[in-house]
């Protein structure tokens, strides 16, 4: 680029966070709570404080198997903040017990909720600050967004891919934890009101309640398919190879507590199933193999590949994954025409009506919801038929509300020549 034309760029603008004060700590760090004694007291100044009680847990995804919380952390007028350390106590039944009459204010309550039932602290009601960010429109819904874009303040975002299951936890960890509870009630606040201007609170208190009612996640069927870099794998043989070694992965990191990538990565698997190797000797020497943590486990790789080298064609998994529900899209415009023209017109709707209200599509109404609508409607697909099937597939009644009229419409959408359908890019 020439001087002339570097001079004619107009300026980058400033970020506006790079001018905003620093969150720091109101009240100092406080103490991490690890013995009885020191429990008994937090328990006893939370249940007299007042309001709402901001509240969250530090887990040591990417180090350990298990989803455990490691620290709970928490914040209550009249309280002040908590910092516990669930490991020595393994039921902090009487910390929830003290709050469970107040709002809990969670940022990504379905990524907590589950690790803090694990331990006895199950809430009656709740405020997802991220899902109402969603709901407002927000583009960036991570809690320092939220914090600057709201409240004016800079977040630390250092620490958040720490190991929490280390012990002792280091002091600059804390104080980021710490720092994660610090401002939750003044953005839930502010939030609300925000939430109230735009008229969507009544919509946020249905998503609240539908997070607390929502039943525990099932199980995906074969989870061995989700290893990265499946695309590489091309005969049944070869997908024989991958799960062994997945199951066997899964079976030492359950064991160990220990992440399965640490103990053998997604790469490794992907290349003993492209190279099929025929003995332990040259399972060795592939690239992936050679490092010490794949080295400790050697012959219980080589004797999962050997066993699925050695099954009979009928117990080869099949090349596709197993479908509970509608076949990928791309595939409906030679299967079915007129489902894949009802799809694209209620995709259509629902995404009209969501660009209007500044949401996401997939906070309006579940993609997966649609799909199966398009795929098999109602028999009499008209409006209350339609407002039914949205209510068993647990759409909420402001979703509804928004959409049953446009998807009634769209069910009667009927196939033109040479029509095709692309999955959406989300």
């Amino acid at each position: 680029m020439s001087p002339a034309e570097t001079q004619q760029q107009p300026p980058v603008p400033d970020d506006p966070a790079e001018d905003q004060p620093l969150l720091e700590l109101r009240d100092g760090l406080s103490d991490v709570i690890d013995t009885d004694p020191a429990l008994a007291e937090v328990v006893e100044a939370f249940r007299s404080g007042t309001g709402p009680v901001a509240v969250d847990a530090e887990r040591a995804s990417g180090y350990r198997y298990s989803h455990r919380a490691y620290l709970v952390q928490l914040r209550r007028e009249g309280s002040g903040s908590a910092l516990v350390d669930p490991i020595p106590f393994g039921d902090l039944s009487s910390l929830g017990d003290a709050i469970v009459d107040a709002e809990w204010i969670i940022h990504a309550a379905n990524q907590d909720l589950a690790c803090l039932a694990e331990v006895g602290m199950v809430p009656q009601t709740v405020f997802d600050t991220e899902l109402a960010g969603r709901l407002l429109g927000y583009p960036k819904v991570g809690l320092a967004s939220l914090v600057s874009e709201v409240l004016g303040y800079k977040m630390r975002k250092e620490h958040s891919a720490a190991d929490w299951s280390t012990r002792p936890l280091p002091g600059p960890w804390l104080i980021y934890a710490q720092l994660d509870v610090e401002m939750l009630i003044e953005l839930r606040d502010a939030i609300e009101a925000e939430l109230r201007r735009e008229g969507k609170w009544e919509w946020a208190q249905q998503e609240f309640t539908a997070i607390l009612s929502a039943p525990p996640r099932e199980p995906k069927p074969d989870p061995w398919r989700r290893t990265s870099g499946m695309h590489r794998v091309r005969n049944r043989r070869s997908l024989a190879v991958v799960r062994a070694l997945w199951e066997a992965r899964d079976q030492i990191a359950e064991s160990a507590d220990i992440s399965p990538g640490r103990i053998l990565p997604d790469a490794a698997i992907v290349e003993a199933a492209a190279a099929m190797p025929v003995d332990r000797d040259t399972l060795q020497k592939l690239t992936a193999f050679k490092g010490r943590g794949a080295h400790r486990h050697m012959r219980t790789w080589w004797e999962a590949i050997d066993h699925a080298r050695r099954l009979p064609d009928s117990e080869l998994p099949k090349q596709g994954p197993r479908y509970d529900g509608p076949p990928p899209a791309r595939a409906w415009a030679d299967r079915d025409p007129d489902a894949a023209a009802r799809l694209s017109a209620a995709r259509s709707a629902v995404s009209e009506i969501a660009e209007a209200h500044r949401l996401p599509t997939e906070n309006l109404l579940s993609p997966d919801t649609i799909r199966r609508l398009a795929w098999t409607p109602p028999a009499d697909a008209d409006l209350t038929a339609v407002s039914t099937f949205l209510r068993e597939h647990n759409a909420r009644d402001w979703q509804i509300g928004l959409t049953a009229e446009v998807l009634t419409d769209a069910l009667a959408t009927e196939a033109t020549p040479n029509e095709t359908l692309e999955e959406p890019s989300s």
